[in-house]
């Protein structure tokens, strides 16, 4: 079921996680505060500074000139230079260490996949309204238990497209972001249609996206809003709700490109257990979709419990419903 990571292996993978993490948030400190500019603007003895936003569409007045409002330009232009050419020197480092993370067998996440993530997290949404879920979420496990799972647990060789997961993406909405998700895919793709399945997205290549949502009975009852023709509609989906209610997980991967990832996804052992369920309850699941739904579970509460010292009786998991706390003792002593 593993293969775990040898030391080259993790202090690679390391190295490359801790490079990220610095590149993005000189990306994000970047994109929130300093994507603008700062201009004067006025008569000559009758100037003020402005603050023009990245968009070059917004001003704001920041006072007449004076000592005060000089030494807040100058400030904030040194700040901006300092902070590009960091981001600058950080990119250029993670685009050097990429072909030694792919030399070194680290590239696990489908491109196509991480480029959807890497965009949705510029938007500020993953991990926010925005989450992954699905078979997806076991990158981050692997990754930050120092494995590799087997590759049966990711992909098949049935002929059944969607049951190979490399080749299609669960993002759950927690508020609403259906048409930014559409929107973000076809800035990544510019294939991407929506699909007679109006919650799914696919590109040229076959790759699929799919939107989901916690199920409500409520709007299940009343009229349904189709909402603007091209844009996504989530499915709501049973046990949905208790598994985004559940602790958050949040780990850098590696992509098959060799190229760093931040997947925000749930907590391994909600993973699990949903998987369970999923595999023992759920309605309309194949055959061989519940086996590898159990396998799933049993990788997952493996890494959580034995990899990553997370306990399935843990305060964090007591809101569960009371059937998952009787999967978490099942769980809890698989092998």
């Amino acid at each position: 079921m593993f293969t775990e990571l040898d030391g080259d292996q993790i202090r690679i993978q390391t190295n490359a996680a801790q490079t990220f993490e610095a590149w993005r948030e000189a990306d994000q400190t970047f994109r929130h505060s300093y994507s603008g500019r700062m201009n004067w603007s006025g008569a000559r003895n009758n100037h003020y500074l402005y603050r023009i936003d990245g968009s070059g569409t917004v001003r704001r007045s920041l006072g007449p000139r004076s000592p005060a409002t000089e030494k807040l330009k100058d400030e904030y232009t040194a700040q901006r230079r300092r902070l590009r050419e960091r981001r600058s020197r950080l990119a250029k480092k993670l685009k050097q260490e990429a072909p030694i993370n792919r030399a070194y067998r680290l590239g696990r996440v489908p491109n196509i996949a991480a480029s959807v993530m890497r965009a949705i997290d510029e938007e500020g949404l993953l991990g926010g309204p925005l989450l992954v879920v699905g078979t997806h979420s076991l990158y981050a496990y692997e990754a930050a238990a120092g494995l590799h799972l087997d590759a049966s647990l990711i992909a098949t060789t049935d002929i059944d497209p969607l049951l190979d997961a490399r080749r299609r993406l669960k993002i759950a909405v927690l508020e609403g972001e259906e048409a930014t998700v559409l929107s973000v895919l076809r800035r990544v793709d510019k294939t991407f249609q929506k699909q007679a399945n109006t919650y799914r997205a696919a590109n040229d290549d076959g790759y699929l996206v799919d939107v989901i949502k916690p199920f409500d009975e409520d709007a299940l009852r009343a009229q349904p809003d189709p909402g603007p023709e091209n844009d996504l509609e989530a499915v709501g989906i049973m046990g949905l709700q208790w598994l985004i209610n559940a602790p958050r997980f949040e780990q850098v991967a590696i992509a098959a490109d060799g190229r760093p990832v931040r997947i925000a996804c749930v907590d391994p052992r909600a993973f699990a257990l949903h998987k369970y369920w999923v595999s023992t309850e759920a309605q309309g699941r194949k055959p061989g979709q519940r086996r590898r739904d159990m396998q799933q579970a049993k990788a997952a509460a493996i890494i959580a419990r034995d990899h990553l010292d997370l306990p399935f009786n843990a305060k964090s998991l007591s809101a569960l419903p009371l059937r998952m706390v009787q999967y978490a003792k099942k769980l809890a002593s698989m092998k």
